[in-house]
Parts: structure tokens; sequence; C-alpha cells
């Protein structure tokens, strides 16, 4: 017999207080990384998201005042109609239920990415940024420590030599640089297809509330890198030629030369890259998320990609092999999954 879900409960009976009585159903819409979770609201022939996030795990105050700064800034995030931020309660518009994901495809790629690029671009001219988090030296090396903590000695089970960590601290170090040189904007984090949707003014735009003020590439990665789909260079290539053709115009600071623009967002994929393995190994091994692990190879090529391609990032791109070849052994002896 499933245990009670004492959260639902109380979010029903709140949603009920906020409707005024009128009838409604309550569905699951969809569920994240984190605590958070989202039901479908349905009355008559309308429908509203509820999010539940349950405190002290989540804090509902960044998302109410970020998506208030977004709608502002001419972005499509959800109208927050009411909230309960002591209890982890939200009632927002629905943005609907196709997402980037969901439809993209050979045929509408260029048309949802032309949309998506535009959205960004807003974002960065319009939403302040100088009240957030700044995506700093020690964010960002947390970020790069959970690659060695999970994916390397928990996900595949290895143990770095002295000579492999000093690799590592000298490829980190070539990183951390380049990272922290570039011009920093309003940054969302999390800008990639599974949370951007398809509407009428497209896209709409969520899981934004850890939201900081770091580097401009930094979503431009997140979308055109994306863990969860994966196209080709000359693709890549081209929208992010649109991206920075359209920036210089609007006047955002990106740099004057294009390759030398294309090797800032290379490499602030290979940061993107080495945390996201180390957020899915903790999923999986700390969290028993195993609907990661599929995406795994898949950031793991693009990272061996990116690392080959530039001398300074050959420390990287020399252990991620050494690791390749460690992981092959995990999946033929069945160590791990």
């Amino acid at each position: 017999m499933a245990e009670p879900d004492s959260r639902l409960s109380l979010l029903t009976e709140w949603l009920a207080e906020r409707l005024s009585g009128a009838a409604f159903s309550i569905a699951p819409a969809s569920s994240d990384a984190s605590f958070r979770r989202y039901f479908r609201v349905t009355r008559g022939s309308g429908a509203l998201i509820a999010m539940d996030a349950p405190p002290p795990q989540e804090n509902c105050r960044p998302f109410v005042m970020l998506a208030r700064v977004l709608r502002a800034a001419g972005v499509n995030a959800p109208d927050v109609i009411a909230e309960d931020l002591e209890r982890g309660f939200l009632l927002l518009s629905d943005l609907g239920s196709t997402t980037y994901l969901a439809a993209l495809d050979q045929d509408s790629a260029p048309r949802l990415y032309r949309d998506a690029i535009g959205a960004l671009i807003r974002m960065q001219v319009s939403a302040p940024a100088d009240q957030l988090p700044r995506y700093d030296r020690a964010l960002l090396q947390r970020e790069l420590d959970l690659f060695p903590d999970w994916y390397v000695a928990k996900h595949i089970g290895a143990t770095w030599s002295d000579a492999e960590q000093a690799q590592w601290r000298r490829g980190c170090e070539a990183l951390l640089a380049n990272n922290l040189a570039q011009p920093v904007v309003f940054a969302h984090r999390d800008y990639h297809s599974r949370n951007l949707m398809v509407c009428d003014d497209n896209p709409g735009v969520l899981d934004f509330q850890d939201a900081v003020h770091g580097p401009i590439t930094y979503d431009l990665v997140s979308l055109l890198k994306d863990a969860y789909i994966q196209w080709d260079e000359e693709f890549v290539l081209d929208q992010v030629a649109q991206y920075w053709s359209q920036a210089r115009r609007a006047g955002l600071p990106v740099r004057a030369d294009f390759a030398a623009f294309y090797r800032d967002f290379e490499w602030m994929g290979v940061q993107r890259q080495l945390k996201v393995l180390g957020i899915f190994a903790r999923l999986y091994h700390r969290d028993g998320k195993a609907a990661y692990l599929p995406d795994m190879p898949r950031v793991a090529s693009g990272l061996r990609a990116a690392c080959d391609r530039y001398a300074e990032l050959r420390p990287l791109q020399a252990l991620v092999a050494e690791l390749d070849r460690a992981e092959q052994t995990v999946v033929r002896t069945g160590c791990t999954f």
C-alpha cells in the first residue's frame, strides 16, 4: 500500500482555498532533479500549474522574484498567481506540456532555436543581474569538484594518482581563467531543451530560480551543448554565429572577434559538461535517480571533442580518455549499473 502523500494533501487544501471552492482536478505535470514537484490543476477548460517546493530543501522566494524580473524583461516566464512561501506552494500560469526536447527535430530546430536565442538576448539585455549571486571562482570550482568526487570516484570507481590530480588542477586553472575573464550578464544556468516550452509566445522559460550574474556564454552553452539532445558541429556553429551577430547588434559585451567568442563558448562548455557528469553521477548514486544515466555518454562525447581541440586542455583530455577506458570496464563487468 502506497504511503500517504501529506504534501499533496496540504497542497490540495491550499488550492481549494485559492480557487474559492471551484471544482478542480490535480494531476502530476513533471518533476526535476531537485525536491520540487509540479502538478497540473484543471478547472473546466482552463489549466494552471501548482508547484510543491518543500522547505527547508527548497526556497520559493528566488523563483517568485525572478519570474517577475523575466516577465518585465519580455521573457515568457510563468505568471505567479498565488503564493505561500512559508509552506512552499505556488500557483502559476500554465505554459503547456510540450517541451523543446519533445518538439525538436531537423525541421523544427531552426525556428525553435531562433526563438530561444531571441529570448536569451532579451533576458541578457533587460533582466537586471547585479543583485544576483556572482558566478565566482568558488562556485565554478565547486561545480568542477563534482566531477572527481562523484563521476570519477563514485561512478567509475577510479582513484587518481598524484600526477593525475596535478593534471586535473592544471586543466581546472586553465578553464577558470577563461570563464572568469568573460563578460558577465544575467545567467539562467539551465537554459536547455527540458526547461523551454513550445508556446504561442515562444519559448516558455522554466526552472530559472538558480540564476546568477555569470559568464555571457553560459546559457548559450546550456542551449546548444544540451545534455539531452545533440546536433552536428556545423549546426551548432551556425547557431552560435547567429547569437553572436544578434548580441552585437543588441549591445551585449561579446568579443569582437567571432573565433575568440567561439573559443570562450567551447571552454565554458567544458566546465558545464564536467559539472553535468558529476551531477548526473550524484543523482544516481546518492539519490537513486537512474533516468540521467543514458545521457552521460552524450555529455562525455562533447567533453572529449572540446578538450581535444585545445592544447591547454590536453591535461583534461588525457584524464577523460583514461576514464573512458575505465568506464568500459565498469560497463562490461556490471559494477556500476
